[in-house]
């Protein structure tokens, strides 16, 4: 893929995990019902939600600014990780739920590559 190309790939996909993280993490501040019982479905309680937000947002943050970009790929993927367990924990079908900040994480991480070339030479298969 060409350069300039791969630049605004990488930048579309970073975009995407983006506002799905912002949006995720704002629902999680605001607290409509919805989110509430749903977060009780996966065992946690409302007055947790208002840290999860802080947390994830902080991290998109993080993921947005150019200097601290991997830094925020890193702690996303631990937070996301944690999606997981938690929605393994509950039984949660795999591929609908389960899996699903699996490929989060895996967009991001695209998309940082795409967009970064210093971070291409950490994965063998990117050159």
């Amino acid at each position: 893929m060409a350069s300039k190309a791969r630049i605004w790939a990488g930048r579309g996909a970073s975009g995407l995990v983006a506002l799905f993280l912002l949006v995720d993490g704002t629902m999680k501040l605001i607290g409509p019902s919805p989110v509430v019982e749903g977060s009780a479905r996966l065992g946690y309680a409302a007055h947790l939600l208002v840290p999860l937000g802080i947390i994830e947002l902080s991290c998109v943050i993080l993921y947005l600014i150019p200097h601290t970009s991997a830094l925020g790929a890193l702690l996303l993927t631990g937070f996301l990780g944690g999606a997981v367990a938690t929605h393994f924990r509950v039984e949660d079908p795999l591929l609908g739920f389960t899996f699903f900040p699996l490929y989060v994480a895996t967009l991001a991480w695209a998309g940082l590559l795409l967009r970064d070339r210093r971070l291409r030479v950490l994965v063998p298969f990117t050159h």
